[in-house]
């Protein structure tokens, strides 16, 4: 008997077509074993994806998304507004595929689909800006002027190199900003040059080196960056392991909270999720176990 009965299949049409039919070629197959009827749908626009979503929530038990972190992102922002919301898989197909890292989804699309049809369900926190909503990461500073300096055409050619070849760019030109944060109450400010609100742990495909970030504790991990110091940057952006002894990182400030109240000095773009919409002061909310995702086991 079929795993589900019924299931969303959405990828962008714009994103990435130039082999979407090898991509398509290397998942459906894999798919239909386990699931009874799937019905499949090419988007053209980050609407027509958010529709999509908002009324196959309604019918299906399963939404597939085949997409980058921006696919995601706008999905999740209309899944996470309804009262019923079915079981999320990623299939990888963008440049970084941050948070199916997170979920320990293999970055192989063949593996990926095996692993959402054999996976297990698991509950993943939301974080909540009023009446926006964001699954990895929320950001400011240096993480924001990173992504925005990311030339599109290095990005085709390089992937993922391109983001640490922007952040090498940026981190000198990095201008410090005051905040004044209240996390759960208890009041923080200072001077910093990037704040990062995790759910996630990875951030253009590399992990922040922070063991503890889980996406289903009910708890957003704060992280403060107070100094450009270029080795620093490297220790947090590019290190491979989890941190072994916090105090070797001088510069850094973590904290972990459930609603964080956030003003700065000037204002500073938002990053949410690589999406460049918002600006400060910001209210961050954790929404608890809110979506169900498909993990690897």
């Amino acid at each position: 008997m079929p795993r589900y009965q019924n299931a969303l299949f959405l990828y962008n049409g714009n994103a990435g077509s130039d082999n979407i039919e090898q991509k398509l070629a290397e998942t459906l197959p894999i798919l239909s074993q386990e699931i009874k009827q799937l019905t499949i749908l090419q988007t053209k626009s980050v609407e027509e994806a958010k529709e999509a979503c908002e009324k196959f929530s309604k019918i299906v038990e399963l939404i597939i998304i085949l997409g980058g972190d921006g696919t995601l992102h706008e999905c999740i922002n209309s899944i996470s507004q309804l009262d019923s919301r079915p079981v999320i898989g990623i299939l990888p197909g963008g440049t970084s595929n941050d948070f199916s890292r997170m979920l320990d989804i293999p970055q192989n699309l063949e593996q990926a689909a095996r692993t959402i049809i054999n996976g297990r369900e698991g509950p993943v926190d939301i974080g909540k800006l009023g009446e926006e909503f964001f699954l990895n990461f929320w950001g400011i500073g240096l993480v924001t002027e990173t992504s925005s300096n990311i030339d599109e055409n290095q990005k085709n050619r390089f992937g993922v190199l391109s983001y640490f070849i922007s952040a090498l760019k940026t981190v000198n030109q990095a201008a410090p900003f005051s905040f004044q944060m209240k996390i759960d109450g208890k009041e923080i400010e200072g001077e910093a040059i990037m704040i990062l609100v995790m759910n996630g742990c990875f951030i253009g495909t590399r992990q922040v080196p922070i063991e503890s970030i889980k996406p289903n504790d009910g708890l957003l991990d704060v992280l403060i960056v107070k100094n450009s110091n270029l080795t620093l940057f490297k220790e947090l952006m590019v290190v491979d392991q989890p941190w072994a002894e916090d105090e070797r990182f001088q510069e850094l400030a973590y904290t972990r909270g459930e609603r964080i109240d956030i003003k700065t000095n000037p204002v500073q773009d938002i990053d949410t999720d690589g999406e460049i919409k918002r600006t400060t002061p910001e209210v961050i909310e954790v929404l608890p176990n809110h979506l169900t995702f498909l993990h690897a086991e």
